[in-house]
């Protein structure tokens, strides 16, 4: 079985001008990951874990290092070096990645932002509406709630409309940012309902937890990180 993705070397530190201050966020990451797995990185806040997805997804540019990823289009390509507009097409068809925050058009409704997901993907109206009944359904999210604004969500409900928005297009590689967070225990296990039906279907996972025990059984490989280094 070949990588999916395999970074090597990667490094991304900030400098905070106003203090004064340099962090160094990641150091010297290195991780292959096999098409089909599902890697589980845990470790304190602030240690560095939720820069490596953004440097995968190319929120951060790293400082050093390569990231080499095997896209179903483009072939392998090294997403820290890529255009622009090679990142933007596998964050829409391949790349998805689900953070503690929603951010959205304001005045989208519920039904619409994982709908857009769906058409975004090519599909016609009929289908992304299907699907994101069906998503939303899963997630137990309230039906009046469908049709309105998520700026009067609670952050619970927040967190459930971005996880279905994500894996509703069933993407190649998925980064999970803390995807359980601030969510309770039914909801929880919704989510890993719903990542072990896409590792079933093959979609490949990095997932960042602070909660071990919601883990168990879903990693094939574990790392924990201090102060930017795996340990």
């Amino acid at each position: 079985m070949e990588n999916l993705l395999k970074i090597e070397n990667l490094s991304k530190s900030f400098t905070l001008h106003n203090l004064g201050k340099h962090i160094k966020a990641s150091q010297d990451i290195n991780i292959d990951l096999k098409e089909g797995k599902f890697i589980g990185i845990t470790g304190k806040s602030g240690s560095g874990k939720s820069t490596i997805l953004k440097c995968i997804y190319r929120t951060y540019l790293p400082e050093t290092g390569d990231i080499y990823y095997n896209s179903e289009k483009l072939g392998k390509v090294n997403i820290s070096k890529i255009s622009e507009r090679k990142m933007v097409y596998l964050r829409k068809y391949e790349i998805g990645y689900v953070s503690q925050f929603l951010n959205v058009m304001p005045r989208t409704t519920a039904r619409e932002i994982v709908k857009q997901a769906v058409l975004e993907m090519g599909y016609d109206d009929e289908h992304a509406n299907k699907e994101a009944i069906k998503m939303l359904s899963h997630f137990e999210l309230d039906k009046e709630l469908w049709d309105s604004y998520p700026n009067t969500f609670s952050g619970g409900e927040k967190l459930r409309l971005n996880i279905a928005r994500a894996m509703v297009k069933h993407p190649r590689l998925l980064l999970l940012d803390e995807p359980t967070a601030s969510l309770d225990y039914d909801s929880k296990k919704k989510v890993k309902e719903l990542i072990e039906q896409l590792k079933n279907e093959g979609t490949t996972m990095i997932g960042i937890f602070h909660d071990i025990e919601f883990m168990e059984g879903l990693c094939d490989e574990k790392f924990n990180m201090q102060a930017g280094k795996f340990i």
